[in-house]
């Protein structure tokens, strides 16, 4: 069978089980590239949090709220941009993300006040976070059913990609100029990637599948020759409707268990990640370095969080993802309660933030792989977008908190056991979870293409 020969296959299935193409990796590639501007964009407030705080004179309670204002952006954004993304596709959320991400960096870098600059963080986290529900889903959906698991946490690690180039240009940034170029450059690259992701990133053939709009067949057809594999004759039988459509599922008897414990696991460490990536560079500073030196120690939190990332995708090739996640979450708690014991140089401090991240990060993209696994195609963006978009209240709270416990005159080894405990909820959670019932993800995967295996006309009407 050539790439131009039509079968009576599910396309569904043809992806899963063909080697991936040239074209499909580019397109993990560019999920990869988009979360390292995520990475870079909800980062670029830490960077630029020293020198606001010297510019505006603000206290640590009052930039805890400003640190937090882009993740409650991403909360909203995730819950609400997660169910469109479903109904309406992976393409046009991903774009439109794109743009408020560019005009919110653009804006911040003109505020003017800490009200200003909270405004446009706000908008620029409702880009990122519809942005991250989607590409999980879009890396999920390019991948064949081999390395899926490994394309979402390659994905995943876009994130500490972005904060370590970000990290690196944003430190020689602040050396030339003042706390705004880094908002300016941040802009920049959000618009560059607008074209590219037009070009490299189509609507995913187990969306059309699911949604079926007009003219689905000829879409996926045309799809499956620009990925380079064959095309089908028949579009598959429509999956059954009740309900399984609609953000309410996600409650159904079939996914709540799966929905609540994901968004507890999510909501519990994503606060324990976000008090190292959100108050090294200030803690760093009260150490008695300068705000250059600070970037760069947040440049090795992320590339700890790159390896542990990529390791625990590798490992995800071969052991089950929720014991990984497990194991992760584990040592997080370890490593943030050793952070805060400090450190005496700044390459000590370094060396500590790294591995902190290495274990932090590793369990992020534990729970995005869960994601991707758990939810099925119907509901992968909003089950994906309702753990994340609640699970960044968690991440909105924590520079809060930490700023609070600081103004109590609580030490850095104090706050740290504190921060540490989202982590260890985050592991029981996921232990609750346990593996998939019955079957492993492959069996589910099969099951899932062999109930639309039977295969109908294109009536357009599904």
């Amino acid at each position: 069978m050539t790439p131009d020969t039509a079968a009576d296959i599910d396309p569904r299935k043809l992806l899963d089980e063909a080697p991936m193409s040239r074209a499909q990796v580019l397109a993990v590639a560019t999920t990869v590239a988009l979360n390292a501007l995520d990475g870079f964009d909800v980062l670029a407030i830490s960077f630029a949090a020293p020198g606001i705080v010297a510019e505006w004179g603000i206290n640590r309670a009052e930039l805890g709220v400003v640190l937090a204002m882009e993740l409650i952006g991403m909360a909203l954004g995730s819950i609400l941009l997660g169910g469109v993304t479903d109904r309406i596709g992976r393409r046009p959320v991903n774009l439109g993300c794109l743009l408020l991400m560019a005009l919110g960096m653009l804006m911040a870098a003109r505020a003017g006040s800490v009200a200003e600059l909270g405004a446009w963080r706000v908008l620029t986290g409702v880009g990122i976070g519809g942005m991250l529900a989607s590409i999980n889903a879009t890396a999920a959906e390019y991948a064949n059913h081999k390395s899926r698991n490994l394309c979402v946490s390659l994905m995943a690690i876009g994130y500490p990609l972005g904060a370590i180039v970000g990290g690196t240009i944003a430190a020689q940034l602040l050396r030339l100029f003042d706390w705004r170029a880094v908002f300016y450059f941040g802009a920049l690259v959000t618009a560059l990637m607008i074209p590219l992701t037009a070009w490299l990133l189509r609507e995913t053939v187990p969306y059309l599948c699911q949604r079926r709009p007009a003219g689905a067949l000829d879409k996926i057809n045309r799809e499956l020759r620009r990925l380079g594999h064959a095309t089908v004759a028949r579009l598959p039988t429509p999956p059954a409707r009740s309900g399984g459509d609609s953000p309410l599922a996600l409650f159904g008897p079939g996914l709540i268990r799966v929905t609540l414990l994901l968004t507890l696991a999510y909501f519990m460490h994503i606060a324990t990640f976000y008090f190292i990536l959100k108050w090294v560079p200030q803690i760093v500073v009260g150490m008695g370095f300068d705000p250059a030196n600070a970037a760069g120690v947040l440049v090795w939190a992320n590339i700890g969080g790159a390896l542990g990332g990529a390791l625990l995708g590798l490992l995800g090739r071969h052991l089950p993802i929720h014991r990984l996640t497990i194991a992760a979450l584990c040592l997080s708690v370890i490593m943030v309660t050793l952070f805060g014991h400090g450190a005496d140089s700044l390459a000590g401090i370094s060396l500590l933030v790294a591995v902190t991240g290495f274990c932090t990060n590793a369990g992020v993209v534990g729970l995005y792989a869960l994601f991707a696994q758990r939810f099925p195609t119907a509901q992968r963006a909003s089950g994906t977008g309702f753990a994340i978009g609640v699970g960044r209240g968690g991440a909105a709270l924590s520079p809060i908190v930490v700023g609070v416990l600081f103004t109590l005159d609580l030490d850095l080894q104090a706050v740290a056991i504190v921060m540490a405990l989202g982590a260890a909820v985050a592991a029981v959670a996921v232990l609750l979870l346990g593996p998939e019932p019955g079957q492993t993800e492959q069996r589910r995967t099969q099951e899932e293409n062999t109930s639309h295996t039977r295969l109908t006309p294109d009536s357009q009407s599904g």
